[in-house]
């Protein structure tokens, strides 16, 4: 037993029984380096990791690699879910001097915690061009003590660039130019003609394998063509989301995507499936919907909602981390079938469902069988003689036989830590979700998990300070900029739906602190980690929209918004402000600036305003709420309401009243939504 038996991470407890001398970061750790003049070994990963789990098999199971590791190196564990902060720092670092990175990802550090060397997977024995887990510690235990010079020029330097990096793509503007200068038209032509050139037309996604989802990429696409009409990039985000629903990175039986593709049809994924990863999905394909209609979007949503609510939620009503890639040492196990087993469970029916789902005796992976749907169900319906209807009928039927099966394997590991940024991604969806399809469950599931939320990740005091992490009665580290960032934004789309002013004021409070707390000397960026944390050895300023969205990013659309809302000109500038710093990097680059991307889109679109006053607000905005807006602001009340400009001198006796506004200047009300549909 190390020092890991008290933690509540999955992931940490996953380790706490290697024979490794595991400590978690922390001051034990960190002072037992700096006393005992020893480097540290940071090996950092997440429970639903495959290889992280091969890895640990191999080497940190080992008596032998163990003893190596203990005599010679402070070790610590850290799962990158519960500090995002020290995984961004060393991931970067690894990316310097690596030119990649991934996980596990095993950095060694001098005793002052700057870092000098490492990488990735390690086998336990020299293959794949990798040297052995035990030469690179024996190497680098050597180098400690005979190239110790050396090292600390690298690690001085590397993490010189680390501080440095802060500043890319941040180029200097004239914030003196109206906002039709700064963002224009061309520059959106230029961002969309830039993601087409990196899209693959046959398979949807953008780029080569891995393929990753790119839900960022997919919304800019949709948006643009909202107003530009531009009929190849709707194509090709419906195409993207077509391909990804029917591909095997989609549960066809219970519901739910995986994290990426490991090659480009979409077919074989890692097969853990994790919180935020469908939270924008389900964001995104409600966007489709709105704007087709396509009713194979609304049962994606309604299959993703239904698994995260029966798999995926606390009894608290908060929403879990993770659900593992390995069952019983196996990746995939769980999720694959072989020809004997669906013939043995389907009977007459089993030839029907394994030509739609590419069923074979010899498999379509690694000799088994990934659910998939390569050919178009009417193409496959017409092969078998039957019609759509007959076919879904049989399929359905099916499905269920083999969900029942399923549920009788052993099944993939549950992280079942509660991460707040994580959470408010999936309140956010389930509000989306609600607001286009109406269905009270979803905004249940949002509702009951920002109360959980507040009840159980709240700082105690005044401030609207909250923690990071929650599980089973804990809740632990600060939270980070991207936790805060994406409350606010679950806070304003719970008002859009619920039509409950308070959350708007949370989000508010939230901003201010969020202001005070994260803002750099600029006044235009956030870092990463809040002022006053003492155990990094640089405080990051985040701005690619990675696997979830850059905390900047979001926080830029929050300020936007809440500016429009409480008239507040200083939020309003300093999203105008860190937007244009980084204009130049998001039309050469937009893949890693989707959400930059959608905000510049955004900003030149201009945002409608929708105030919506009198007795039967409530049920005018669920109307709204129907239709496809992004970037709306919308408000309503019984009444006129000081401090929110679009709410004051809007009321009149016995009538509901919407307005159509921009910069607070309102058309004349009208008192149904079909007389300003077309002006929307």
């Amino acid at each position: 037993m190390n020092h890991l038996a008290k933690e509540t991470s999955p992931y940490l407890l996953q380790h706490a029984h290697n024979p490794v001398n595991w400590y978690p970061w922390g001051e034990e750790a960190l002072e037992r380096a700096l006393r005992e003049d020893k480097p540290i070994l940071v090996s950092i990963g997440y429970a639903a990791c495959h290889w992280c789990h091969v890895m640990e098999r191999e080497s940190f199971e080992d008596e032998s690699v163990a003893a190596i590791m203990n005599e010679h190196f402070i070790n610590i564990k850290i799962d990158r879910e519960e500090r995002p902060d020290i995984d961004h720092i060393y991931m970067d670092a690894l990316q310097a001097m690596a030119g990649s990175g991934g996980w596990p990802l095993n950095v060694f550090l001098l005793p002052n915690r700057q870092p000098f060397y490492g990488g990735t997977y390690f086998p336990p024995r020299k293959a794949f061009n990798r040297p052995s887990w035990k030469d690179v510690l024996l190497a680098v235990a050597d180098a400690f003590n005979t190239k110790r010079d050396e090292l600390e020029s690298q690690a001085s330097n590397l993490t010189q660039h680390l501080h440095q990096s802060n500043q890319f793509g941040m180029e200097l503007v004239n914030m003196q130019l109206p906002k039709e200068e700064l963002f224009t038209p061309a520059q959106c032509k230029d961002i969309t003609l830039a993601i087409m050139g990196q899209a693959d037309k046959e398979w949807g996604g953008f780029g080569r394998a891995p393929k990753f989802p790119a839900t960022f990429t997919i919304q800019y696409l949709l948006r643009y063509y909202r107003t530009e009409k531009d009929e190849a990039a709707l194509q090709q985000a419906l195409l993207s989301l077509d391909k990804m629903v029917y591909g095997g990175i989609y549960d066809q039986l219970g519901g739910g995507f995986a994290r990426y593709s490991t090659d480009e049809k979409w077919l074989a994924p890692h097969f853990e499936k994790m919180l935020y990863d469908n939270a924008l999905l389900v964001d995104t394909l409600c966007e489709a919907w709105q704007l087709t209609a396509n009713p194979l979007y609304k049962r994606t949503v309604v299959q993703t909602l239904a698994f995260i609510q029966r798999e995926m939620t606390s009894p608290e009503g908060g929403f879990y981390a993770a659900l593992d890639a390995d069952s019983e040492g196996e990746e995939g196990k769980f999720y694959v079938w072989s020809l004997e087993e669906i013939e043995n469970l389907l009977g007459n029916d089993a030839p029907a469902f394994c030509a739609y789902y590419d069923v074979s005796r010899h498999g379509n992976w690694e000799d088994h069988n990934i659910l998939w749907v390569p050919k178009a169900p009417e193409q496959v319906a017409a092969e078998l003689g039957m019609g759509p209807g007959e076919l879904e009928t049989l399929l359905e039927k099916c499905r269920a036989l083999l969900m029942e099966a399923r549920n009788r394997r052993v099944r993939p590991g549950l992280d079942d830590k509660v991460l707040l940024g994580w959470n408010a991604l999936m309140i956010h969806a389930c509000c989306k979700a609600y607001a286009a399809f109406g269905e009270e469950a979803w905004l249940g599931m949002a509702e009951k998990a920002m109360a959980c939320i507040w009840e159980k990740m709240k700082q105690p005091g005044a401030a609207p300070a909250f923690w990071h992490t929650y599980k089973e009665g804990t809740a632990r580290y600060p939270a980070f900029l991207d936790d805060y960032a994406y409350l606010i934004r679950a806070l304003i789309a719970l008002q859009e739906v619920t039509g409950e002013l308070d959350w708007l004021q949370k989000a508010a409070a939230i901003t201010d602190w969020v202001t005070e707390q994260f803002g750099d000397e600029t006044a235009r960026y956030f870092y990463y980690t809040a002022s006053g944390q003492a155990d990094v050895i640089v405080r990051k300023k985040e701005v690619y929209d990675g696997a979830v969205p850059s905390g900047n990013a979001v926080m830029a659309h929050n300020l936007w918004h809440l500016s429009v809302v409480f008239d507040r000109k200083d939020w309003a500038e300093r999203a105008l402000g860190m937007t244009a710093s980084l204009s130049g990097s998001v039309v050469r680059y937009p893949t890693s600036f989707g959400v930059w991307a959608a905000m510049m889109l955004r900003l030149v679109q201009g945002t409608t305003e929708l105030a919506v006053s009198g007795a039967a607000y409530r049920q005018i905005m669920q109307e709204l709420n129907k239709l496809y807006m992004p970037g709306k602001v919308l408000l309503g009340a019984e009444g006129d309401r000081e401090g929110m400009p679009l709410l004051q001198n809007r009321y009149q006796t016995g009538k509901t009243l919407i307005y159509l506004c921009k910069d607070y200047h309102c058309m004349k009300p009208v008192e149904y939504i079909s007389e300003i549909v077309n002006l929307i």
